[in-house]
């Protein structure tokens, strides 16, 4: 099981496996042919209320990622992890990112997850 974090900027590289964007916003000045992006699961992606919330310096990133974790146990989500599961299962994946930071960002919440199945 291989499953990894870098930046959407970041040159695509043959380890990647299946590249998933793993943001609900396109990042910018980046098109969608340079990214090699292969799924972009929005369904994933933490709610923009939460976003908004956790990048207005209102929490700290252990709550940001609790109530990130409340929002991927609902039926959509929970269904798509679980999708996302069986690619780790199946061969390395990136999880793609913007985040100036990805180690304290919603991508490594999502790797853990991935990890601890």
């Amino acid at each position: 099981m291989s499953v990894r974090v870098r930046r959407v900027y970041d040159d695509p590289e043959p380890a990647d496996g299946l590249r998933v964007l793993v943001d609900r916003l396109w990042p910018r000045g980046v098109s969608k042919d340079a990214a090699h992006v292969d799924e972009w699961p929005k369904g994933l992606t933490p709610s923009a209320e939460l976003r908004r919330w956790y990048h207005a310096g209102e929490g700290s990133y252990e709550e940001f990622a609790a109530r990130y974790e409340d929002e991927l146990a609902a039926p959509g989500a929970a269904e798509l992890l679980d999708g996302l599961r069986e690619s780790v299962r199946e061969g390395p994946v990136t999880l793609l990112t913007s985040a100036k930071d990805p180690g304290r960002s919603h991508a490594a919440v999502l790797v853990r997850l991935l990890e601890e199945a």
